[in-house]
């Protein structure tokens, strides 16, 4: 409802800012006033109101050929007409008129060009963390204001031009409109002289970031890269590995592509170093790696997997009995790394093309820190998480995620159970490609909240209900606190079992139990939860009780899932990764 009732009022600001510009262009013509000076009245409004709450409208008049250049343009047309046809300035006045908006259009073009040619030089073509890479140059930076105002927020300046239309007309002189024109015109041609003086100054020196980091490269010879091509959104897939590949103790860095995840990646010691452009990606020496860890299947893959003399191994960022996780991508890797059994029986299943011969069962090394006891803090209250998964990449697949059918049923039925502490953490892209789970979403949040529940805490301590939707807490950090977790079919229930504590998984497909737990092998040892969620009660007596009759069948999951009982997956991922190193 929100989220409609906020689209008709994106129409509402679009209709009104259209409106406005027609109307100033007709009275304009026929060089009337009044209606002239309401009418920028509601267009500016709009444009107040695009430019706040409602920025998706404003991006599809943008895409439609009405964006903001082309709606000034249309105000600065309104302000010539209105003050030509009534003021009647004559040739000198109608040319003053004509040419002082125009050269503020030019001066804006110009320093447009201008901030390219700063920013290029600016912008470093590599980002490092944990580096040092010695005394680089400094490349001169134009104040912020002249930053801001230059290029095609220049025109802005024109917005002035329309009261001064107004008072041109009423007092029949074009005075109002030439001096105001002057005025704006003088700020432009500052602003363009600060910058001229700023990309003067800024000539031949260029950052030397990327010789620095060949450099760095060349002297500390990294042996392991893990490498993110992802974006800002997906960087939790990386940030999982961070401590694992630490841990191994070898000459370690961590290969990014994008700035906004290098901006995002989790705190970590291993140095750091993101290329985003490929070319200046594929020019770096990374003749010293041996191995190479992928956790994501993405296409600038490729810029490494190009590298000879490395192995190329995909660990994902999770096991589940999803489709993604049986990519055929996964052909393009020396080795694939799985959890368990399971992972490699659901290669063999999916038959898409991955050789048994190139699996390797390392177990799950991010599980260390995952107890496999309840909370022993003496304010504990039963606790249950729900951590659906997202949404998912096909539209017409409407049970890859419980959020939508079954999430406010969920969190209702915890709620009103009694004396049950409730932790809801949602998929970190959770509504990105459905707005009805991103609604979903939004009013489980307010339930929780109207329960008297924390939103995004610092920390998981005390007993009042939270949602926890930041990268901290972290979804180990949740399970530690966890008598029962609530999911779908996703790594999230993979990675739960290690904690050999109780688990429901959703079926909002509504298939039989032996079909499902066919389907789904992480299910075996879990309670199911249809979609009308009339077993959640009973399930919750149950687990309550002490009285859990799956607790046998989770520990015997527990080794087809993550591994061999005793076995330390930290010790086997290290000793995977020195096999291939040496």
């Amino acid at each position: 409802m929100l989220s409609r009732i906020r689209s008709q009022q994106g129409l509402a600001a679009v209709g009104a800012t259209l409106l406005g510009y027609a109307v100033m262009v007709l009275s304009g013509v026929l060089g009337l006033v009044v209606p002239f000076a309401v009418a920028a009245v509601v267009a500016f409004a709009g444009e107040l109101a695009l430019a706040g709450r409602h920025t998706p409208t404003a991006e599809l008049l943008d895409k439609a050929g009405l964006g903001e250049t082309f709606r000034r343009l249309v105000r600065d047309l309104s302000v010539v007409l209105l003050v030509v046809v009534s003021a009647r300035p004559g040739v000198a006045g109608t040319i003053a008129v004509l040419l002082l908006p125009a050269a503020l259009w030019t001066v804006a073009v110009a320093t447009n060009a201008v901030t390219k040619v700063i920013d290029g030089r600016v912008d470093p073509p590599a980002y490092t963390r944990n580096i040092d890479l010695g005394a680089l140059r400094r490349v001169p930076v134009p104040p912020a204001w002249a930053r801001w105002l230059a290029g095609l927020n220049m025109p802005l300046l024109n917005v002035l031009l329309v009261p001064a239309a107004v008072a041109a007309a009423a007092l029949d002189q074009v005075a109002p409109v030439v001096v105001t024109g002057l005025v704006t015109l003088a700020v432009g041609l500052v602003t363009a002289a600060v910058l001229a003086l700023t990309a003067l100054r800024g000539r031949g020196s260029q950052p030397g970031v990327l010789p620095a980091v060949h450099d760095w490269l060349a002297r500390e010879r990294p042996e392991v890269a893990l490498y993110f091509a992802g974006p800002a959104k997906d960087v939790y897939q990386a940030n999982m590995w961070l401590a694992p590949v630490e841990a191994t103790g070898r000459r370690a860095v961590v290969l990014l592509r994008a700035a906004d995840a290098f901006e995002q990646l989790a705190d970590t010691r291993l140095p750091v170093i993101c290329v985003p452009a490929g070319v200046d990606f594929m020019n770096l020496d990374l003749s010293s790696l041996r191995v190479a860890l992928y956790a994501a299947n993405v296409g600038a893959n490729i810029h490494l997997l190009r590298e000879p003399g490395v192995k190329h191994v995909f660990v994902g960022h999770g096991d589940s009995d999803k489709q993604a996780s049986v990519n055929p991508y996964s052909k393009v890797y020396d080795e694939v790394w799985v959890a368990g059994p399971a992972g490699r029986e659901r290669y063999a299943r999916a038959d898409v093309g991955v050789l048994d011969r190139d699996i390797v069962e390392v177990g799950r090394p991010q599980l260390a820190g995952v107890h496999t006891f309840g909370s022993g803090a003496a304010d504990h209250r039963f606790t249950v998480l729900y951590a659906p998964t997202w949404e998912g990449w096909l539209d017409d697949d409407p049970y890859h995620t419980s959020l939508v059918l079954m999430g406010e049923r969920i969190v209702s039925g915890l709620l009103a159970a009694g004396d049950v502490r409730v932790i809801y953490k949602p998929h970190p892209l959770t509504g990105s490609r459905s707005a009805k789970a991103r609604a979903v979403h939004e009013r489980i949040v307010g339930r929780i909240k109207a329960a008297g529940g924390d939103i995004d805490p610092s920390s998981l301590d005390g007993t009042a209900h939270l949602v926890v939707t930041g990268r901290t807490p972290g979804l180990f950090d949740c399970f530690n606190v966890t008598d029962l977790l609530v999911s779908d079919v996703s790594s999230v229930v993979s990675d739960f079992v290690q904690s050999e504590r109780p688990y429901v998984v959703a079926n909002p497909a509504g298939l039989s139990e032996d079909e499902f737990r066919r389907q789904f092998p992480t299910a075996r040892a879990a309670y199911l939860l249809s979609a009308d969620c009339g077993e959640l009660a009973k399930i919750l007596d149950v687990t309550r009780s002490g009285d859990d009759p799956m607790t046998g069948a989770r520990r015997e999951l527990k080794e087809y899932l993550l591994g061999p009982a005793g076995s330390n997956p930290m010790d086997r991922f290290r000793d995977e990764v020195g096999r291939l190193c040496g």
